[in-house]
């Protein structure tokens, strides 16, 4: 007996499971969205929001037109026989005409970033801009009271407690005195997150994946969808050789709701899931992730218990990122990923041997395999240290350390950062070998003077440069690390999603060991196969796909 019937019934509130419920609900069809936490978003709230689609429109209003041609060139030179191909090939055929639909039928606006390169803008195929594309910013007082509903940035992404700011307001806000329009930018957006606080738990100008979340949700209740949180998957029902509806338990009542054209695993993929962690990348060793809790395999369990195949054929079945380890004195533990501060000048990563191992500059994913590569040649690298001075600890702060405005002792107090007056007494505080820090520091200042990184090219690639600090000459990458005393972080791999999913065909369809279609089951998202087969080619190839 079935408790409730729907058309479409969705496991998942992230960006898949928003997106697939909304144009079937703008599409006419009866919805039901199921989201098992408390709150709408998933791991898309908390993330950058981006998006990478090849020859979008957006790209051709933005004057950095591009083509599909060119953008099979660059992925299957990145991904190769990885992932899925047949998905790959529907991906080259419909990104466009997904964003194109959203923009035209919903409340998600994007826009080209340009320029924002590629992360391996240099090989055929590869742009300086015109592929990823970033949400636009979303006044979340829209939501009325599903504002409360929506699940905030992480707290380390926010200024005075609940303000979200975007990157090229930043060094307005840390120097506000600098310049007239400095301080005006920084007055406006402060008084204006105050008033928001008069009336709000935080901030309610929200950017980033927060914005995209809240713009889903805001096109999701205009069509009338039915949205049920704290409603998680407890099993699917087949019924006559097809799966026709699932078990959710809602408000603690399992329910028992029919789905007439299918049922769709959007629950974000098992980058939280230790057993899957266990299950996939046994080697790795994950001591920590930057996955949302949530996203602990719960699709994967159910698309598998009703004959799913996983697909296993990726270079990595996890996407990572390094990340630091900060315990606050609330009692809440943070794992913060290291994104923009490591391709600023005056900053090394080395290992245990006080050597580099990589270019710090590079993306974070192929920052994590140089950390696995230097580990399984012999030298310990997992974890690895990011090194630095005073001087940049000042300009561009490190990890969930802000510039200008800081305490470091409280940092220092809680174990998250080292300091010391030299080099070698720093070495051995952080448990390296000092003569190989001492070298590697004074092989790094001689690259600095010259504006060539001779051992590793930090600063010659456009991702690099991109991400540096254009101000600093010769090289935005490179500076001496010469002002005592001399700073260290921690950082471990950690995985930001998985690219291991089910095997789909070209519609979404799970499909089983023999490769033959489950009637009645889709999957998206992090649950879906990754067409990039554990590789990163630019910012957003989890979300455009999605």
């Amino acid at each position: 007996m079935w408790s409730r019937e729907v058309d479409l019934l969705v496991f998942g509130s992230g960006v898949a499971g928003m997106t697939a419920a909304v144009v079937a609900a703008n599409e006419g069809l009866k919805v039901l969205l199921c989201e098992k936490t408390a709150l709408i978003g998933g791991l898309t709230s908390t993330s950058g929001g981006a998006a990478w689609v090849v020859a979008s429109t957006q790209s051709v209003r933005a004057g950095v037109p591009d083509t599909v041609a060119a953008g099979r060139k660059y992925l299957d030179g990145e991904v190769g026989d990885f992932g899925p191909r047949a998905l790959r090939e529907a991906f080259y055929a419909s990104g466009t005409e997904a964003i194109d639909y959203l923009e035209r039928n919903t409340e998600v606006k994007y826009r080209v970033n340009n320029p924002y390169p590629d992360y391996h803008a240099e090989q055929q195929g590869g742009v300086m801009g015109g592929r990823t594309m970033a949400p636009l910013p979303f006044d979340g007082k829209l939501l009325g009271d599903d504002f409360e509903l929506l699940r905030p940035p992480l707290p380390e992404f926010m200024v005075l407690g609940g303000m979200m700011v975007g990157r090229d307001e930043i060094k307005h806000l840390i120097r506000p005195w600098t310049s007239m329009t400095s301080l005006k930018i920084t007055t406006r957006l402060v008084f204006s997150y105050l008033r928001d606080r008069l009336s709000h738990p935080r901030g309610t100008r929200l950017l980033l994946g927060n914005a995209l979340c809240g713009r889903l949700l805001y096109s999701l209740r205009k069509t009338g969808a039915d949205i049920a949180v704290s409603a998680p998957l407890v099993e699917l029902v087949r019924e006559g050789g097809r799966i026709a509806g699932a078990v959710v338990s809602i408000n603690g009542k399992l329910v028992r709701v029919r789905a007439r054209h299918g049922v769709v695993l959007a629950t974000g993929g098992c980058g939280a899931s230790e057993r899957w962690q266990q299950d996939l990348a046994p080697e790795a060793a994950i001591t920590h992730t930057l996955a949302f809790d949530g996203n602990s395999g719960d699709g994967l369990d159910a698309g598998v218990a009703v004959g799913g195949d996983i697909d296993r054929n990726h270079k990595s079945p996890f996407f990572w990122m390094p990340a630091s380890v900060m315990p606050w004195s609330n009692g809440r533990v943070a794992t913060y990923p290291h994104i923009r501060d490591r391709p600023k000048p005056g900053l090394i990563a080395v290992n245990s041997a006080g050597r580099r191992f990589v270019n710090e500059g590079n993306s974070y994913n192929d920052f994590v395999s140089a950390m696995y590569k230097s580990h399984a040649d012999g030298v310990p690298s997992i974890p690895a240290w990011l090194v630095c001075d005073r001087r940049f600890v000042r300009e561009y702060g490190i990890g969930v350390i802000h510039p200008v405005w800081q305490n470091l002792g409280y940092f220092e107090r809680k174990g998250y950062l080292k300091s010391a007056p030299t080099l070698a007494a720093l070495a051995q505080k952080i448990g390296v070998d000092f003569r190989g820090l001492e070298e590697t520091v004074r092989e790094h200042n001689h690259y600095a003077a010259t504006g060539v990184d001779e051992a590793f090219g930090k600063g010659s690639f456009a991702l690099n440069r991109y991400n540096g600090d254009a101000a600093n000459k010769p090289n935005p990458c490179l500076a001496p690390i010469v002002q005592a005393p001399y700073y260290a972080v921690q950082v471990y791999p950690a995985p930001i999603g998985s690219s291991a999913g089910l095997r789909t065909d070209g519609d979404g369809v799970v499909l089983d060991a023999r490769g033959k279609p489950i009637d009645g089951l889709y999957a998206c998202g992090n649950d879906m196969s990754s067409i990039m087969g554990g590789l990163y080619p630019g910012p957003g190839i989890t979300i455009g796909p999605a």
